[in-house]
Parts: C-alpha cells; structure tokens; sequence
C-alpha cells in the first residue's frame, strides 16, 4: 500500500484524523510508541530544531524532504508534510512534489503565500494571485506518480482579506485539483463552521496552533464541526524547549541531573522506545 492510500484509509477510518507535530525521526519515533499512525511534519518545529530560527521561511526544499525521508524510515508513518510556498514557483513545486514523494511523504501541503512566508499565525502576510496558486496546483498534481499521493491546498487570505476571500480562493484551488483543503487561521467557531458548511465534500484540516489566532478547540467539537484532519504542529517543539529549558537550568544550577531523573527517560528506556531489541535482532540474523 503506497503511503497516499494509507493515508486515505486512515482519513477514511478516523473522523477526524488527529496527526501530531512532528520534525525529526526521534519525534515522529515517539508519536509511533505512543500510537500514532499518522503525523504531521511542521516546517516551523524544523525551523525552530534545525535552524534555531522561527517560521519565516528559512528552510530550503531539500532540507525539508530530508527531514521527510527520516521521518519515514524511522516508523513508516503517513505523513502530511509542509511544504510551505513550494519553494517557488510552479516548477519548483513539480520538484518539490516528486521530492517529497521520493522521501514517503503521504500528503504535501502547498499555501498561496508570497515568498518568503511566514507563520499562518504572524501577522504580516501576503498572498500571491489565485491564478498563480492554481498554475502551482495544477503542477503539483501532473508532478505526482502515484494518484493517491495528496495535494492539500492551503489559502492564508482570511488574516489578510477576510474569511470570504479565503472561501473565493479554496473553491478556485478545488476546482483546480486540490485533494483537500486549509483555510488558515480562522478567528472564531462561527468562522470554522462557516468553512466546513462551504467545504462539506473535501477533506478539511483544522489546525491548533497554542497561543495563535485559532481558539483552541476539544477533538469532539471539531469533529461536530465537520473537520476531517486536525493538526498539532508546533506544540512538539514549544514542550521540548520548555522541557530542555528546565534540563538546563538543573545542569548549570546543580551541575548534575541526579535530582531530575522523574523528568527524563533513562538511556534503556529510550532504546525500548526505539526499539532497540529489533535492531540486535537484525543484527544476528546477518552476523
């Protein structure tokens, strides 16, 4: 089964699918132990892990499907990854698609931002033409070898020209191919009703951004609402940091972690999440 179609049965069994923040192979590893299927790969938790930088459109094409190949080979997820703009134009996104698709990604997610963007959440935005959205849609989904590899489109007109212009765009980007739809950063519930009473017949993603201009919203209202697939993104990399933040101030404090062993995994336990005894196990088997 190629990831796409796993992706679809999920879509299809879970309503709505939840797929969690990701951005390296420990990260996604960790979402697998706990019993995730699918996960979402955050261009701003791999800006925020890779670079040290926020999500301002730093990361390279490359450097993404890299992530995505390591996600991949370290739990065979489906995986909905960010491509942010495509990272440029319409032949650039061909490239990005058979990129991404190459490293296993399930699902690539293409906004209409100008480039460079920014977070869906920063204000600041600007959005390139809907027709030149379309040229990028169109392109993406001639790129693609397996059909059930998805296309999702994502439109950031709502913070700049208000929620009808975000609901102009996403029928245009419909009609154009896409597999399913993002309208970023509605304000409001009646705004997230409005978007899926418009979109009843495509997958639709909700994302849940800590701190942004969504309101954070309970699983089953979202499911009420109609949503289809709910995203976590940079929640990973805000618990991590958090989490580090306090690690460190114990080393330079104390100099010692003796006293903050409640607040790690020690060294055998994450080889069992990581599944270290597959990997002796291997390793017989060829030795």
């Amino acid at each position: 089964m190629s990831t796409g179609r796993k992706l679809k049965a999920l879509l299809a069994d879970n309503a709505p699918l939840v797929l969690p923040g990701v951005y390296d192979g420990l990260s996604a590893a960790i979402t697998r132990h706990v019993g995730f299927d699918a996960v979402y790969m955050s261009g701003a938790a791999v800006s925020y892990s890779m670079l040290g930088k926020p999500d301002i459109g730093l990361t390279t094409m490359t450097e993404m499907a890299e992530k995505a190949a390591y996600i991949y080979d370290a739990t065979g997820q489906a995986i909905l990854a960010d491509a942010d703009t495509g990272f440029g134009n319409a032949l650039n996104v061909a490239r990005t698609v058979r990129a991404y698709e190459k490293a296993g990604v399930a699902c690539i997610q293409l906004e209409d931002q100008v480039m460079p963007k920014r977070c869906g959440h920063m204000s600041g935005k600007a959005v390139i033409s809907a027709e030149e959205m379309v040229g990028k849609i169109k392109a993406a989904c001639d790129a693609r070898h397996d059909q059930d590899f998805m296309i999702m489109a994502r439109t950031d007109a709502r913070a700049i020209s208000g929620p009808e212009e975000a609901i102009r765009r996403a029928h245009i980007y419909k009609e154009a191919g896409a597999d399913a739809l993002f309208l970023e950063a509605p304000q409001t519930e009646e705004e997230m009703r409005l978007f899926c009473r418009t979109f009843s017949d495509i997958p639709m993603l909700a994302n849940m951004v800590e701190g942004g201009r969504t309101p954070l919203t309970p699983l089953e209202t979202l499911k009420e609402i109609g949503f289809s697939m709910v995203i976590y993104p940079g929640a990973c990399a805000r618990v991590v940091s958090k989490a580090l933040t306090g690690l460190y101030t114990e080393i330079k404090t104390k100099g010692t972690t003796m006293e903050y062993l409640d607040n790690m995994f020690i060294f055998g336990e994450l080889n069992e999440i990581l599944r270290l005894g597959e990997i002796r196990d291997l390793e017989k088997k060829y030795s």
